[in-house]
């Protein structure tokens, strides 16, 4: 997690990785966190558990494989290739952080608009 403020942020808040903040990353996140930790889903399943269509997953996919989040294993069935995806440890320490952040800035609301209405 970073300790680091948002830009634009009140001093002395987390900032929340804007890799997994973008809606659909988060939604492809939370499936994959739900499995196990040595567990992995096929593409087209991941593609009806989060409601995408297969290039906007694979868009997403992308970005989160390049920051090591995800794994995308491709090989094959019988004669038909298969796509598989899991959340990589980073992925998952990644997540865990984000929570940990997001549940810090939703702690520290009241006391913002507490701030606010004084100011």
């Amino acid at each position: 997690m970073s300790t680091d403020p948002a830009p634009g942020a009140p001093h002395g808040l987390p900032s929340l990785d804007p890799v997994i903040h973008a809606q659909p990353r988060l939604r492809v996140v939370v499936a994959l966190a739900a499995l196990g930790e040595e567990d992995e889903v096929s593409f087209p399943r991941l593609q009806q558990l989060v409601g995408m269509t297969a290039g906007n997953l694979s868009t997403h996919l992308r970005k989160l494989e390049e920051a090591g989040y995800v794994t995308v294993k491709k090989t094959y069935r019988r004669r038909t290739p298969v796509t598989y995806i899991s959340l990589a440890r980073a992925g998952r320490r990644a997540f865990e952080d984000y929570t940990v952040a997001l549940q810090a800035l939703l702690a520290e609301a009241p006391s913002l608009a507490t701030r606010e209405r004084v100011s």
